[in-house]
């Protein structure tokens, strides 16, 4: 890469602008890619979603007692 990485086009930012922008940049590329695929690749239980902390009515029927512990 023989070019500059930064090009300020409107403006004109002393010493410490340009720091405080070259920090801010190279935080957002560092922080996109750095993560595992392990953690990246998370599967959570349907047991833990918060959506099924709400619940909804009874349903008195055939079947009733094992739909009320399902996750929908």
């Amino acid at each position: 890469m023989t070019g500059p990485l930064l090009r300020v086009v409107r403006g004109n930012p002393d010493d410490e602008e340009l720091a405080a922008l070259t920090a801010v940049v190279v935080g957002v590329v560092a922080g996109s890619g750095s993560a595992p695929a392990s953690e990246a690749a998370v599967v959570r239980s349907e047991w833990g979603n918060p959506a099924h902390r709400v619940r909804r009515g009874l349903t008195p029927g055939p079947g009733a007692w094992r739909a009320s512990g399902l996750p929908r």
